[in-house]
């Protein structure tokens, strides 16, 4: 990387080109950095991401000027993750945060970001966590630390955080860092990283105080000043939908378009896997329902798309990509089945509806985890957007009703039913104890087949909150790993929930940094009022288990024990309800093997693994 000087130096602003819509592969990110964000679906950078990422492979300081929503952490995490020496075990990725909330989010997507980096390591480290559960990490050695300004002063003020070997630093939120009162503090860390570093400085406004830290600090920076479209057709009546996993999704999308009068509908999905499995399920359903994505031959997408217009297909389920361009005027509904990674493509996409004065309507499907981008959504559009109570079963059963009646009515009007009413004249002939009613009954369960006709009265929550105190017995059974189905896993409560405002980063990173766990061997995490589940390797060793037993996490001893039928009774809907959190692959680091387990014969259910290194232990074996 060139040598970067503190000293004062103008800046030059960026404008950006007209030109093509550019990939991420455009730019140089290496194959571990696109792997991944072709695994979560990112197929085109936002207008910010495009020029910052440009200027931080060229090795330049950059100034962002945009909103929060825009898509800045990838601006940022991807190429400055490139530039990572995973050789090294020493902080060379600095990120400031304002709030410990954005610190946690921030880590999580770097750590999603850096899947492919194998051995790669990150740190959030804020005010409010207990000093133990950072130092440990931070002694081992982490690659990237995300912190709030208090709590990294503190730490290079106890020498527990060294700033050597520190080749990027990065201010997020600068504007919000400063209503906050933390100008001094930035100024301080600043000055006591290396001078040959690269800067990225991120803020909404740009106040004089900012202008100033920049002009100090920052070196020939390239101002990126992006003007998001952030305007919605005032036609476009918009609504959100709280649900859990994607069955939840699934099943609450089924619902709206079962109560739902539309004409066209644009469904959005985040990958071109989901595209085709969402339209398959769709269609299963007995909607008319197809999918366009990047993968689908140009032809194909063209004769699809032309059925859409003519009203050949009701449903379009489609990647933002695949989409551009697409104005079809019949689009009466827009669904964000995935939330989009910024509120610019938000805006894009639910702007395929509402056109030319007509009236249109936007469905945002958000999950627990992504009531931030929600809450950025509503702050960049400056509109707000009220929650959708999804159909009752019992709204969705009086429907199924009517339109059961409505096409007995419709068949008797418009077909010809000749050869039906002689065969089923000649069957009550021969069968004079059956009524018609009897027949006609049977006939219309042959036509229904094996799908229920009516819901069950039993609601599932889809992201409501719960009636409070109530109880729910948790299955002890462990899930398996995604990418390591073969590894035994065992289901563990832990003594923190809801009540000790517990979220999934803190397990995630108490569990990872005190077990010298790789993460990607951390299976499924719950939160529940009461107590907490997370689903751990069957071979974790006895002496891991005893160090997670006196972890504190948020002033709190985990106290570790295996789910059983004895103990597995939670308590939700208190504070937050039941969170479920299914775990992607990360990486980190692990153990070696604590305990065989049986198999169903009584054998020893890891017989010819015996001398394998258990793949989620760093430790090295022992000769």
């Amino acid at each position: 990387m060139r040598s970067l000087s503190a000293t004062k130096k103008p800046m030059s602003e960026n404008k950006p080109d007209n030109k093509p819509q550019a990939k991420f592969s455009d730019f140089g990110l290496s194959d571990s950095i696109l792997k991944v964000l072709d695994s979560i679906g990112y197929e085109t950078p936002s207008p910010i991401q495009e020029q910052c990422i440009t200027h931080l492979l060229n090795g330049e300081d950059v100034i962002g000027q945009a909103q929060t929503g825009t898509g800045k952490t990838a601006a940022f995490a991807l190429p400055l993750l490139d530039n990572i020496d995973l050789s090294l075990n020493a902080p060379q990725l600095l990120i400031l945060t304002p709030t410990r909330e954005l610190a946690i989010q921030v880590s999580e997507a770097v750590q999603v970001y850096a899947r492919g980096l194998k051995g790669f390591h990150v740190l959030p480290i804020y005010g409010g966590q207990s000093y133990d559960i950072q130092l440990r990490p931070l002694k081992r050695g982490v690659h990237a630390v995300v912190g709030t300004p208090g709590r990294v002063m503190d730490h290079i003020k106890k020498g527990t955080l060294k700033l050597d070997n520190i080749k990027s630093f990065v201010l997020d939120e600068a504007d919000e860092m400063l209503k906050m009162g933390f100008i001094d503090d930035i100024k301080w860390v600043m000055e006591r990283i290396p001078e040959q570093r690269q800067i990225a400085l991120f803020s909404a406004t740009m106040p004089n105080i900012i202008k100033r830290v920049a002009e100090q600090f920052l070196n020939k920076p390239k101002l990126v000043k992006v003007k998001t479209k952030t305007e919605t057709a005032p036609t476009i009546k918009q609504k959100y939908c709280l649900v859990g996993g994607l069955s939840q999704k699934l099943d609450a999308l089924t619902r709206i378009l079962e109560v739902t009068e539309f004409d066209a509908m644009i469904v959005f999905a985040r990958t071109k896997t989901l595209t085709v499995e969402l339209a398959e399920k769709l269609a299963a359903r007995g909607f008319s329902a197809e999918a366009i994505n990047g993968d689908i031959q140009q032809s194909q997408r063209e004769n699809i798309i032309n059925k859409f217009k003519k009203g050949g297909i009701d449903i379009l389920v489609a990647t933002d990509v695949a989409a551009r361009g697409l104005d079809v005027p019949r689009i009466s509904h827009v669904v964000n089945y995935d939330i989009p990674q910024d509120a610019e493509t938000y805006v894009h996409r639910i702007g395929r509806t509402g056109r030319a004065g007509r009236k249109g309507e936007a469905i945002l499907f958000v999950s627990h985890r992504e009531r931030r981008m929600l809450n950025n959504i509503e702050r960049v559009t400056r509109q707000k957007i009220e929650p959708l109570e999804l159909p009752t079963a019992k709204i969705i059963n009086e429907k199924r009703v009517d339109t059961f009646k409505k096409k007995i009515t419709e068949t008797i009007s418009n077909q010809d039913l000749s050869i039906f009413e002689k065969l089923v004249s000649e069957f009550q002939e021969s069968n004079e104890e059956l009524s018609l009613i009897k027949i006609a009954s049977a006939l219309a369960h042959i036509a229904q087949g094996n799908e229920p006709l009516f819901l069950s009265e039993k609601e599932p929550s889809f992201g409501r909150d719960q009636k409070p105190g109530e109880e729910k017995i948790v299955p002890v059974e462990a899930n398996s790993l995604k990418d390591h189905p073969k590894i035994p896993m065992r289901r563990y409560k832990l003594e923190v929930g809801n009540s000790n405002n517990i979220k999934p980063g803190n397990i995630l990173g108490a569990i990872a940094n005190e077990a010298d766990m790789d993460s990607e061997y951390i299976g499924s995490i719950q939160i529940f009022d009461n107590f907490s589940t997370v689903d751990l390797p069957d071979e974790m060793p006895d002496e891991v288990l005893k160090v997670l037993q006196k972890t504190v996490v948020n002033g709190k001893r985990l106290n570790i024990v295996e789910l059983t039928e004895k103990n597995n009774k939670a308590t939700i809907g208190g504070k937050s309800g039941k969170r479920n959190f299914g775990r992607g692959k990360f990486s980190k680091g692990g153990r070696n093997d604590r305990r065989g387990g049986r198999d169903s014969r009584g054998g020893d259910k890891r017989d010819g693994d015996r001398n394998r290194k258990p793949k989620f232990s760093r430790s090295k074996p022992k000769n």
